[in-house]
């Protein structure tokens, strides 16, 4: 499979959770909870959410 490289800028908190998709992506079945939870954590973190 050829794969394209795209070249983005990202802020440093962008670059953490590609960084933490990739790690998963790399460690699953074993460390699986731990690092999807940190995606998941940095994802929430990164999203505008509204406030109650």
């Amino acid at each position: 499979m050829n794969q394209q490289t795209l070249i983005m800028e990202v802020s440093e908190e962008e670059s953490e959770l590609l960084a933490a998709i990739r790690n998963y992506n790399k460690s699953f079945p074993d460390g699986y909870p731990q690092l999807l939870w940190y995606a998941q954590e940095l994802f929430d973190n990164i999203i505008r959410q509204p406030y109650y």
